[in-house]
């Protein structure tokens, strides 16, 4: 009976990304009734990356633009929560911003810890605003000279494993020409 009433109340597709194949009732936590108010209808790639996120596809979940419109709460609920574990992709932080959630709403969402503030956590964003992560490569977006050792560092040059300067979201350390250098963040952008 559930899941017919969810089938009618999605057509039959995905509530998340509209598929329409391996379509399963979802019980939104944490605290799910087994209700139609607590539940959505997902297709098979939806419910395992929501499930697992280290098989997660940022791109896939382009279709939360168009889902988190729905007027059903348990979809906003976990359209913000995708949006919320992907925000350091970019494009997902821009959606959030757009969203509005009602307080009961938003508690729901936030009820299985995500979006915990950490705000006092130093963050290292490229010129581009992507999250930089120590051993990350990065492309160098400007010609810089290299104080002290007389060369400079040309624009397009990879630096790999970079490692970020604790306490300074500005700064990052890498080897350019075997020299470790401290470099500004504004001057590089993330590779992928």
């Amino acid at each position: 009976m559930l899941e017919q009433e969810l089938q009618q109340r999605s057509e039959s597709k995905c509530e998340l990304c509209n598929a329409s194949k391996n379509l399963n009732v979802y019980e939104v936590p944490p605290d799910s009734k087994v209700s139609l108010e607590d539940c959505i209808l997902l297709c098979e790639v939806c419910s395992s990356q929501i499930e697992n996120m280290v098989d997660v596809d940022p791109n896939h979940w382009r279709c939360l633009n168009d889902s988190m419109w729905s007027q059903v709460p348990a979809v906003q609920v976990m359209a913000w929560r995708m949006l919320t574990r992907l925000k350091s992709e970019g494009w997902p932080q821009d959606l959030l911003d757009m969203l509005y959630l009602d307080n009961e709403t938003l508690s729901w969402a936030q009820a299985t810890g995500e979006g915990e503030n950490t705000d006092d956590a130093v963050i290292h964003l490229d010129s581009n605003g992507a999250v930089l992560e120590a051993g990350d490569t990065v492309t160098l977006t400007k010609d810089l000279n290299v104080k002290g050792a007389n060369f400079t560092a040309k624009r397009g040059t990879a630096v790999r494993g970079i490692s970020l300067v604790e306490n300074n979201p500005e700064h990052i350390e890498g080897k350019v020409e075997g020299q470790r250098i401290v470099i500004l963040t504004k001057f590089v952008k993330k590779s992928n």
